[in-house]
Protein backbone atom coordinates (compact mmCIF):
# COMPACT_ATOMS: atom_id res chain seq x y z
CA UNK A 1 0.00 0.00 0.00
CA UNK A 2 1.09 3.44 -1.09
CA UNK A 3 0.18 5.63 2.13
CA UNK A 4 0.48 8.74 0.24
CA UNK A 5 -2.52 7.67 -1.36
CA UNK A 6 -4.71 8.27 1.85
CA UNK A 7 -4.60 11.41 3.40
CA UNK A 8 -4.83 11.77 7.24
CA UNK A 9 -6.77 14.56 8.82
CA UNK A 10 -5.69 15.28 12.00
CA UNK A 11 -8.68 17.61 13.97
CA UNK A 12 -6.92 18.60 17.25
CA UNK A 13 -8.13 22.43 19.23
CA UNK A 14 -4.43 22.42 20.33
CA UNK A 15 -1.74 23.64 17.79
CA UNK A 16 1.18 21.56 19.50
CA UNK A 17 -0.47 18.19 19.18
CA UNK A 18 -1.25 18.91 15.36
CA UNK A 19 2.28 19.79 14.88
CA UNK A 20 3.75 17.08 16.62
CA UNK A 21 0.96 14.61 14.69
CA UNK A 22 1.64 15.95 11.46
CA UNK A 23 5.72 15.87 11.99
CA UNK A 24 5.22 12.55 13.18
CA UNK A 25 2.81 11.28 10.18
CA UNK A 26 4.55 12.82 7.13
CA UNK A 27 8.05 11.37 8.69
CA UNK A 28 6.66 7.88 8.31
CA UNK A 29 5.54 8.77 4.65
CA UNK A 30 1.55 9.48 4.78
CA UNK A 31 -0.11 12.32 3.18
CA UNK A 32 -1.61 14.96 5.97
CA UNK A 33 -4.14 17.86 6.57
CA UNK A 34 -4.65 19.19 9.46
CA UNK A 35 -7.64 20.82 10.94
CA UNK A 36 -8.27 23.01 13.99
CA UNK A 37 -11.39 22.85 14.90
CA UNK A 38 -14.13 19.69 13.63
CA UNK A 39 -16.77 22.58 12.41
CA UNK A 40 -13.82 23.33 10.32
CA UNK A 41 -13.35 19.53 9.11
CA UNK A 42 -16.81 18.89 8.68
CA UNK A 43 -17.43 21.89 6.20
CA UNK A 44 -15.12 19.86 3.67
CA UNK A 45 -15.41 16.40 4.57
CA UNK A 46 -18.41 15.43 1.92
CA UNK A 47 -15.61 15.79 -0.53
CA UNK A 48 -13.37 13.72 1.11
CA UNK A 49 -13.05 10.40 -1.00
CA UNK A 50 -9.51 8.48 0.12
CA UNK A 51 -9.10 10.04 3.82
CA UNK A 52 -9.31 8.81 7.16
CA UNK A 53 -9.56 10.99 10.62
CA UNK A 54 -7.42 11.63 13.79
CA UNK A 55 -9.58 13.35 16.46
CA UNK A 56 -9.17 14.69 19.74
CA UNK A 57 -12.07 13.59 21.92
CA UNK A 58 -12.33 16.79 24.24
CA UNK A 59 -12.95 19.51 21.81
CA UNK A 60 -14.94 23.10 22.38
CA UNK A 61 -18.22 23.13 20.83
CA UNK A 62 -17.99 19.82 18.58
CA UNK A 63 -16.26 16.72 20.75
CA UNK A 64 -14.67 13.92 19.15
CA UNK A 65 -17.92 11.69 19.69
CA UNK A 66 -20.58 14.49 18.17
CA UNK A 67 -18.27 15.09 15.25
CA UNK A 68 -17.99 11.04 14.31
CA UNK A 69 -22.14 11.27 14.74
CA UNK A 70 -22.43 14.49 12.25
CA UNK A 71 -20.39 12.64 9.98
CA UNK A 72 -22.62 9.96 9.25
CA UNK A 73 -25.71 12.55 9.75
CA UNK A 74 -23.87 13.89 5.95
CA UNK A 75 -22.79 10.04 5.45
CA UNK A 76 -18.98 11.30 5.54
CA UNK A 77 -18.17 8.78 7.70
CA UNK A 78 -14.36 8.14 7.32
CA UNK A 79 -12.20 5.49 9.06
CA UNK A 80 -11.62 6.99 12.33
CA UNK A 81 -8.89 6.64 15.52
CA UNK A 82 -9.93 9.02 18.47
CA UNK A 83 -7.22 10.02 21.03
CA UNK A 84 -8.25 10.47 24.50
CA UNK A 85 -7.02 11.05 28.16
CA UNK A 86 -7.13 8.85 30.99
CA UNK A 87 -10.33 8.76 32.62
CA UNK A 88 -12.60 9.06 29.07
CA UNK A 89 -12.28 5.33 28.11
CA UNK A 90 -16.09 5.29 28.49
CA UNK A 91 -16.41 8.73 25.82
CA UNK A 92 -13.84 6.17 23.65
CA UNK A 93 -16.32 3.37 24.03
CA UNK A 94 -19.15 5.58 22.62
CA UNK A 95 -16.73 7.13 19.66
CA UNK A 96 -16.63 3.37 18.78
CA UNK A 97 -20.39 2.82 18.93
CA UNK A 98 -20.38 6.07 16.28
CA UNK A 99 -18.02 4.45 13.94
CA UNK A 100 -14.60 4.86 15.25
CA UNK A 101 -11.75 1.68 14.58
CA UNK A 102 -9.78 2.53 17.35
CA UNK A 103 -8.98 4.58 20.08
CA UNK A 104 -5.45 5.67 21.65
CA UNK A 105 -5.31 6.49 25.41
CA UNK A 106 -2.46 8.83 26.21
CA UNK A 107 0.36 8.49 26.23
CA UNK A 108 0.58 6.20 23.49
CA UNK A 109 3.83 5.27 21.89
CA UNK A 110 4.53 6.38 17.76
CA UNK A 111 4.79 2.59 17.22
CA UNK A 112 1.27 2.06 17.93
CA UNK A 113 -0.28 5.12 16.39
CA UNK A 114 1.78 4.54 13.04
CA UNK A 115 0.42 1.00 13.73
CA UNK A 116 -3.54 2.17 13.87
CA UNK A 117 -2.96 4.67 11.55
CA UNK A 118 -1.84 2.21 8.62
CA UNK A 119 -4.94 0.08 9.60
CA UNK A 120 -7.38 3.09 9.18
CA UNK A 121 -5.28 4.14 5.89
CA UNK A 122 -5.71 0.33 4.64
CA UNK A 123 -9.46 0.51 5.08
CA UNK A 124 -10.11 3.95 3.53
CA UNK A 125 -7.64 2.74 0.33
CA UNK A 126 -9.75 -0.16 -0.37
CA UNK A 127 -12.99 1.65 0.55
CA UNK A 128 -11.83 4.25 -2.22
CA UNK A 129 -10.77 1.13 -4.33
CA UNK A 130 -14.57 -0.29 -3.66
CA UNK A 131 -16.07 2.94 -4.48
CA UNK A 132 -14.12 3.50 -7.89
CA UNK A 133 -14.89 -0.06 -9.09
CA UNK A 134 -19.28 0.49 -8.27
CA UNK A 135 -18.55 3.45 -10.41
CA UNK A 136 -16.82 1.76 -12.91
CA UNK A 137 -20.14 -0.84 -13.30
CA UNK A 138 -22.46 1.99 -13.45
CA UNK A 139 -20.84 3.41 -16.20
CA UNK A 140 -21.31 0.32 -18.11
CA UNK A 141 -24.23 -0.28 -16.85
CA UNK A 142 -25.32 2.79 -18.42
CA UNK A 143 -24.02 1.61 -22.23
CA UNK A 144 -26.28 -1.40 -22.22
CA UNK A 145 -29.21 -1.54 -24.68
CA UNK A 146 -32.79 -1.34 -23.08
CA UNK A 147 -33.10 -5.14 -24.23
CA UNK A 148 -29.78 -5.99 -22.96
CA UNK A 149 -30.91 -4.74 -19.72
CA UNK A 150 -34.14 -7.01 -19.76
CA UNK A 151 -31.95 -9.78 -20.53
CA UNK A 152 -29.45 -9.24 -17.94
CA UNK A 153 -32.12 -8.86 -15.16
CA UNK A 154 -33.42 -12.26 -16.61
CA UNK A 155 -30.22 -13.38 -16.25
CA UNK A 156 -29.57 -12.05 -12.48
CA UNK A 157 -32.74 -13.81 -11.22
CA UNK A 158 -31.13 -17.08 -12.05
CA UNK A 159 -33.64 -17.59 -14.90
CA UNK A 160 -32.84 -19.98 -17.81
CA UNK A 161 -33.00 -18.22 -21.41
CA UNK A 162 -35.89 -19.87 -22.29
CA UNK A 163 -37.47 -18.66 -19.22
CA UNK A 164 -36.05 -15.18 -20.49
CA UNK A 165 -36.81 -15.72 -23.98
CA UNK A 166 -40.84 -16.67 -22.95
CA UNK A 167 -41.18 -13.66 -21.20
CA UNK A 168 -39.72 -11.11 -23.68
CA UNK A 169 -41.36 -12.64 -26.58
CA UNK A 170 -37.93 -13.44 -28.80
CA UNK A 171 -36.42 -16.84 -29.47
CA UNK A 172 -33.71 -18.19 -26.95
CA UNK A 173 -31.21 -17.46 -29.81
CA UNK A 174 -32.11 -13.84 -29.82
CA UNK A 175 -31.55 -14.32 -25.73
CA UNK A 176 -27.75 -15.83 -26.24
CA UNK A 177 -26.79 -13.18 -28.78
CA UNK A 178 -27.60 -10.40 -26.53
CA UNK A 179 -26.57 -12.17 -23.33
CA UNK A 180 -23.12 -12.17 -25.07
CA UNK A 181 -23.09 -8.86 -25.82
CA UNK A 182 -24.09 -7.58 -22.30
CA UNK A 183 -21.44 -10.03 -21.23
CA UNK A 184 -18.79 -8.44 -23.37
CA UNK A 185 -20.07 -4.81 -22.66
CA UNK A 186 -19.85 -5.76 -18.50
CA UNK A 187 -16.41 -6.66 -19.01
CA UNK A 188 -17.30 -10.13 -17.15
CA UNK A 189 -15.14 -13.42 -17.84
CA UNK A 190 -18.32 -15.74 -16.35
CA UNK A 191 -21.54 -15.82 -15.10
CA UNK A 192 -20.54 -15.34 -11.71
CA UNK A 193 -18.58 -12.28 -11.77
CA UNK A 194 -21.56 -10.65 -14.10
CA UNK A 195 -23.80 -11.61 -10.79
CA UNK A 196 -20.84 -10.90 -8.26
CA UNK A 197 -20.31 -6.91 -10.33
CA UNK A 198 -23.85 -6.24 -10.70
CA UNK A 199 -25.65 -7.13 -7.28
CA UNK A 200 -23.95 -4.16 -5.19
CA UNK A 201 -25.08 -2.05 -7.56
CA UNK A 202 -28.37 -3.03 -8.62
CA UNK A 203 -30.41 -2.98 -11.41
CA UNK A 204 -33.38 -0.32 -11.80
CA UNK A 205 -36.37 -0.57 -14.72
Amino acid sequence: MQTTQTVIHIVDDEEPVRASLAFLLSSAGFAVRVHESAGQFLSIAPDIRNGCLITDLRMPEIDGVELLRRLRQIDAMLPAIVITGHGDVQMAVEAMKNGAIDFLEKPFSDDVLIESITRAASRAAERDQSETMLGQVRQRLDSLSERERQVLRGVVAGQPNKAIALELGISPRTVEVYRAGLMGKMQAKSLPELVRMVLPVGLHA
